[in-house]
């Protein structure tokens, strides 16, 4: 018993991974799809952990990155849908840019609007995936070079963020003629994976999202297990004892924001596979503030935890919101939540469940933590 306890945080995830793929066998295709946004959320809450619980960044401009991979996916569905393929050009041409063109223009891609051109190389669906992966890493990177390369930290990196991500949400909205404006990119294809097109609503739809956060946690978690992951908590408890002992920690930091940033864009990309659009409101302030919730509930120092947070905020919001009774006060609620998980447990509900497994586990004990520390 004692040693089946002993690794209980795979016990854990491989609970959380049974009842993940067999949710299939109680739910309809309705519940699903809506559980298949909830786990990308969930992978949302994954990548927070990742940088605030484990690097000590606070990032309030997580948004970004989701809503970067989400438009690189949504622009090959948006040219493989119905409406953009019936326009009457030998491309298929977002239909709102038609309606935003002038009288007697082109409806050629590469020319019915400036800077349409960027759209051409979107007309390849696997060009959308790389690039969904391949823009928030970059620009994380850069990102991360200029913050942490001047020994930038605390609130300032959060200040930093949270301008950026107001800044893009602006020029989204801004460029109307090439996304859209306000309105986003709606009406959009099945995506087709290797000939089978995803269908929102469908089973095979719903098992790729779950094996790819599945593979997401399980990377995620082997990372922070890794030397680097320890040098990474090593520089998030005192970053200039770091630097004396010789560690790089700006690229340190910038590999681990990147690989946030690569989740999250990957979040954003599965996102729309099932929710069929892309928004402004993905780069929203408060969709970001949200994701710190998650993970803050779920227990930032948890990557299991906060994404199991994001998801049980998500349905809780759900289900408050669609009560009549609770119709108006559900956003009451919800925050309600929140404080009180802030005020009694600290930790979020992962450090809870560690701390009731260690009392089972007889290693509660001062003694026994002094020497699992010296371990």
């Amino acid at each position: 018993m004692t040693s089946l306890l002993t690794n209980y945080r795979i016990w854990a995830y491989l609970l959380f991974f049974a009842v993940l793929l067999a949710l299939p066998l109680t739910g309809d295709d309705f519940w699903l799809n809506r559980v298949a946004k909830y786990l990308c959320f969930g992978m949302l809450g994954a990548a927070i952990a990742l940088t605030w619980g484990y690097a000590g960044v606070l990032n309030l401009g997580q948004g970004l990155f989701f809503g970067l991979g989400a438009y690189a996916m949504a622009m090959p569905l948006k040219l493989a849908s119905y409406t953009s393929l019936q326009q009457g050009s030998d491309q298929p041409v977002p239909d709102f840019m038609l309606w935003n063109a002038q009288p007697g223009a082109s409806t050629d891609l590469c020319c019915i609007t400036p800077g349409s051109w960027l759209w051409i190389p979107f007309q390849s669906q696997w060009f959308g995936v790389a690039m969904a992966i391949i823009a928030p890493v970059i620009v994380a990177t850069l990102l991360g070079r200029l913050i942490f390369g001047q020994r930038i930290s605390g609130v300032f990196v959060s200040i930093i963020t949270l301008a950026l991500v107001l800044l893009a949400r602006l020029l989204l909205v801004d460029a109307q003629p090439l996304t859209n404006g306000f309105n986003g990119l709606t009406d959009l294809g099945y995506f087709n994976l290797f000939g089978t097109e995803l269908d929102p609503y469908a089973v095979t739809t719903y098992y790729v999202i779950t094996i790819a956060l599945i593979v997401v946690l399980v990377l995620a978690r082997l990372l922070v297990a890794t030397r680097a992951g320890t040098v990474l908590q090593a520089t998030r408890d005192s970053q200039t004892r770091a630097l004396y002992l010789g560690y790089d920690v700006p690229a340190y930091q910038t590999f681990f924001f990147a690989v946030s940033a690569a989740i999250s864009g990957l979040a954003g990309m599965l996102y729309v596979v099932v929710a069929e659009f892309a928004s402004p409101s993905f780069l929203d302030l408060t969709f970001s503030v949200s994701m710190v919730v998650w993970a803050a509930v779920g227990g930032r120092g948890s990557i299991l935890g906060a994404c199991i947070g994001a998801i049980l905020i998500n349905v809780l919001e759900a289900r408050a919101s669609e009560t009549e009774a609770l119709v108006e006060a559900w956003k009451a609620i919800v925050g309600l939540v929140f404080v009180l998980v802030v005020i009694w447990l600290p930790q979020g509900l992962g450090g809870f469940a560690h701390d009731m497994m260690r009392r089972l586990t007889g290693r509660w004990r001062p003694e026994a933590l002094k020497q699992e520390v010296r371990q």
